[in-house]
């Protein structure tokens, strides 16, 4: 069985949403979810788990969130290398330029992307909330 940290940050709940919607993707493909906030998780952590699946909505000029989320997947990063990670988040504007960005700094650190990151404008709803599900699905397979 495959074990999963989802590790999000929400400030609208828009992301904490799709966190809960990977979560049952992975239960559905019979894995184990942990969801988890950036305070509950660290680089010491990473042993614990076989993949993980990281959520930040965009913030400011597309970027992620600074004070919490940012700090903690920097700190955590260089432990990721060689590890399968799926990202997700949430946003009210622009293009996904945050989310790119993010993606990039990932695979440079030797992170390996399961599927196409999963942004949704807004809440998660209808195709967007299956995108999330079949997230968890895939990391869980």
């Amino acid at each position: 069985m495959s074990k999963i940290a989802i590790v999000y940050w929400s400030g609208t709940g828009n992301t904490e949403a799709m966190a809960n919607l990977v979560a049952e993707g992975v239960t559905a493909a019979g894995g184990q979810a942990d969801l988890l906030t950036p305070e509950l998780f660290d680089a010491g952590q990473v042993g614990n788990y076989t993949v993980f699946a990281f959520g930040c909505p965009a913030m400011g000029a597309e970027q992620l969130e600074e004070a919490e989320f940012e700090p903690m997947f920097t700190a955590v990063k260089p432990s990721l290398s060689g590890k399968t990670i799926g990202l997700f988040g949430s946003y009210g504007w622009g293009d996904g330029e945050w989310m790119r960005t993010w993606a990039a700094e990932c695979e440079e650190a030797g992170c390996n992307l399961a599927d196409e990151p999963v942004i949704v404008c807004g809440a998660p709803e209808g195709d967007a909330a299956e995108a999330c599900r079949a997230l968890g699905r895939s990391l869980a397979g």
